[in-house]
């Protein structure tokens, strides 16, 4: 490996040590993707209720790491935080967001996983609306 000169000198103290893909670990909450066992969206994780594969996932993976988006209200992700309290998963909360990211709840591991799919359907969270559900305003006006 060749030898530090000033000018790398220079530009770590400007810029900061070199990190590898700083933009994916911006987007995954401090983590690599390939790491990623499963992710939610902040809108995901603002729903009422939790999602059945997080819960599914925390079973398999008590090894795992659950990190949340500091931004989001304590309400929203006391569900989740509580939820991998009971099967022992370590959870962190993550505030100091550089940039902002669509990402809101990471479920990770210490190794590479290189899982293909680890964004959860929009339709399948339990505790939220089903189709059959209606605001109370739809059901008093009769509409579907």
């Amino acid at each position: 490996m060749a030898e530090k000169n000033v000018n790398d000198y220079l530009e770590e103290g400007i810029y900061g040590p070199k990190e590898l893909k700083p933009d994916e670990k911006r987007r995954f909450l401090g983590t690599f993707r390939e790491r990623v066992l499963l992710a939610l969206t902040k809108k995901q994780v603002m729903q009422k209720g939790t999602f059945l594969e997080v819960e599914q996932m925390l079973q398999h993976h008590p090894d795992a790491v659950m990190v949340v988006n500091g931004k989001l209200g304590y309400k929203a992700v006391s569900a989740y935080t509580k939820l991998a309290d009971s099967y022992g998963v370590e959870s962190q909360r993550i505030t100091s967001l550089n940039k902002e990211t669509d990402i809101g709840l990471v479920l990770a591991k210490e190794e590479a996983v290189h899982k293909e799919d680890i964004f959860v359907e929009e339709s399948v969270s339990t505790g939220g609306r089903g189709e059959d559900q209606r605001s109370w305003w739809k059901k008093l006006l009769g509409i579907k």
